[in-house]
């Protein structure tokens, strides 16, 4: 029998999850990960942390599930959304810690950027409002505040990428820098229309295009997991942010569809 492995990295836990080829999990795994709160409305997580936690789950859930590496068919992964991660692309070594979905800090930002009035043309480009929640002017924060951070990414140093970026980069050792579609759309960097970086928008924000990963369907080849994590190469074949997931998980298929955690997905 084949088995597929989600690694599900949340907001509070990493967690590692074997399913059969009928969908049924098999065995699952969960770690904490430390919540960093370094002034009032900010929000942070070591993305070492993330990434050992994450690491450690995956290899624990096959020893619990009494499998190796090559009885897996691919490897999945689901993710809190808009959380920032910036990394040196030669050492693989975070610049930051993570700014996570819920800090606040980015506020000013949003500000100027409604001020410009470019609220309505980052609306109608990404159907989003501008706001601190996502993850664009995160990064902006992270290039304005970090030392030598600018000077770096206009040099092609660095890396951007939420959270599923920053498993692949690692899971991969340093080949892949990619995201998926629901990710990308969560950035307030993103075309929804042309499915592409927004030039203009990133051209807003100061963010050199050097930084973003590359964007991919959900369902498709992102890579392979490197031998030596696991045990086997795997394949990476699908990514989805965490609420997207759940609403495909749900059933939810159709435009005008929402979901519920309260109710079952036919009512949808």
């Amino acid at each position: 029998m084949t088995y597929l492995l989600a690694l599900d990295q949340g907001t509070s836990s990493s967690r590692s999850i074997v399913f059969d080829a009928h969908g049924a999990i098999v065995a699952m795994v969960q770690q904490e990960i430390t919540q960093i709160y370094p002034h009032p409305g900010w929000v942070e997580h070591d993305p070492m942390d993330i990434w050992r936690t994450q690491l450690a789950t995956a290899r624990e859930v096959l020893l619990k599930a009494g499998i190796s590496a090559r009885q897996v068919r691919a490897v999945g992964i689901t993710n809190q959304r808009e959380t920032t991660v910036v990394w040196n692309r030669a050492t693989g070594q975070p610049i930051h810690n993570a700014i996570v979905w819920q800090d606040r800090r980015a506020e000013p930002s949003c500000v100027a950027l409604r001020e410009r009035g470019m609220a309505p043309t980052i609306r109608q480009k990404t159907g989003l409002l501008v706001d601190a929640y996502f993850s664009g002017t995160k990064l902006q924060w992270i290039l304005d505040n970090v030392p030598g951070a600018r000077a770096q990414a206009a040099n092609g140093e660095l890396a951007f990428g939420t959270v599923d970026s920053w498993l692949m980069w690692q899971l991969t050792g340093g080949a892949v820098h990619a995201t998926d579609v629901s990710n990308a759309a969560r950035t307030m960097l993103f075309n929804v229309h042309s499915n592409q970086w927004d030039t203009d928008l990133l051209a807003a924000l100061g963010i050199p295009s050097s930084l973003m990963p590359v964007v991919q369907a959900s369902a498709s080849l992102f890579g392979e997991v490197v031998p030596k994590l696991l045990g086997h190469a795997i394949s990476i074949g699908g990514v989805a942010g965490d609420q997207q997931s759940a609403l495909f998980g749900q059933a939810c298929f159709k435009a005008g569809m929402a979901k519920t955690p309260t109710v079952p997905a036919a009512s949808c």
